[in-house]
């Protein structure tokens, strides 16, 4: 019987969960055995589960599970090196040149396990089946607004946290705006129609900030784009992929320009295709913003799992999408599993 194991989160500030108890109870009718870790931070609680007819186990004892469970996580493993003996679902962040992508795979190729990963479960026409974007588009939107602010008030933008939903975080975000003597700033997306860029644009609109979108279309020249440097905000909603022109390179930060505040939504500051070189590393809850020019005054915020700042609207909505995929999970040799495990075996065989 396919056995699907549903790891805790592990990593601080990650409440998301890519599997709801609805799911859970359709995987089970389905024929496939279900295991949920115990977990002190998941938004959508245990009950859930155990009504649906889940078994339980404690939490963060996949590593002891048995061989043949699929392990199913969304962020990182803890680095301890350890060898990966089992098959695990999880975002590996390991195929675009990162330098902990290139551990992650040694520890596969060294525990003789396979990563799925959830960037690229993919169909037959190679788009995703499942994205977080939307919710990494209107968190990462929010964040940066909120760095945009603290820039008016003369500050680095403070620590920032989960919000039950996201009502709650516009109401917060309005009311910082509100409290300003400067009007609305002018925002930019890149990616503007996929499904990052349509949420970071939501956004801004919902707080009244006029947004200009760009997508392919007016990106296909390549560069340079003068057009970013005339916008307050910057939002990068692509993922960085040979071929990903630069759209902020370093001399901009000397340049005369009015923007001001990056947001890099994306978050590939490791990647060998870094669309914006002007930071090399990812920003943190507690310091979302990172000061990359004094004068005139640039910050990107680039965290890389914004939508845990929405855990049950992101969860639900991932879980809805990636649901027809798991329910295959029993033909796990094809299909989408078949595509993303080649894509790994390509990407391991070169460690």
């Amino acid at each position: 019987m396919t056995h699907l194991w549903v790891r805790a989160e592990q990593r601080q500030n990650e409440d998301r969960v890519g599997l709801t108890p609805e799911g859970c109870a359709k995987l089970i009718a389905a024929g496939i055995r279900v295991t949920v870790e115990d977990s002190s931070t998941r938004a959508i609680p245990l009950q859930g589960y155990i009504d649906a007819g889940a078994e339980i186990a404690p939490e963060n004892s996949w590593p002891t599970a048995p061989h043949d469970a699929i392990i199913f996580g969304l962020k990182e493993l803890p680095e301890d090196g350890t060898p990966l003996p089992h098959r695990h679902i999880m975002f590996g962040h390991a195929f675009k040149g990162q330098h902990s992508g290139k551990a992650l795979l040694q520890r596969f190729k060294t525990g003789g396990g396979t990563l799925y990963d959830l960037e690229y479960l993919v169909d037959e026409s190679g788009r995703r089946v499942a994205a977080f974007g939307y919710w990494a588009g209107y968190a990462g939107a929010a964040v940066t607004l909120k760095t945009w602010a603290a820039q008016q008030r003369g500050d680095l933008c403070g620590p920032v946290g989960v919000y039950p939903n996201k009502d709650a975080l516009n109401a917060e975000l309005k009311a910082e705006l509100d409290a300003l003597t400067t009007p609305r700033p002018r925002a930019i997306v890149i990616g503007a129609l996929g499904r990052v860029g349509t949420g970071a644009a939501d956004l801004c609109q919902a707080m009244g900030v006029h947004v200009t979108k760009w997508d392919m279309a007016e990106t296909a020249r390549g560069g340079p784009f003068p057009e970013i440097l005339e916008h307050d905000i910057f939002l990068n909603c692509i993922f960085a992929r040979p071929g990903t022109p630069v759209f902020v390179p370093k001399k901009s930060l000397t340049a005369p320009r009015k923007l001001t505040a990056i947001g890099d939504v994306a978050c590939d500051p490791d990647s060998d295709y870094n669309p914006v070189p002007v930071y090399d590393r990812a920003t943190t809850w507690d310091a979302p913003a990172l000061r990359v020019a004094d004068d005139p005054v640039m910050d990107v915020m680039a965290i890389d799992n914004l939508p845990s700042m929405l855990p049950v609207e992101s969860s639900d909505d991932y879980a809805a999408q990636l649901l027809p995929s798991l329910m295959t999970l029993t033909q796990i040799e094809t299909g989408v599993w078949g595509r993303a495990k080649a894509t790994f075996q390509d990407h391991v065989a070169k460690v």
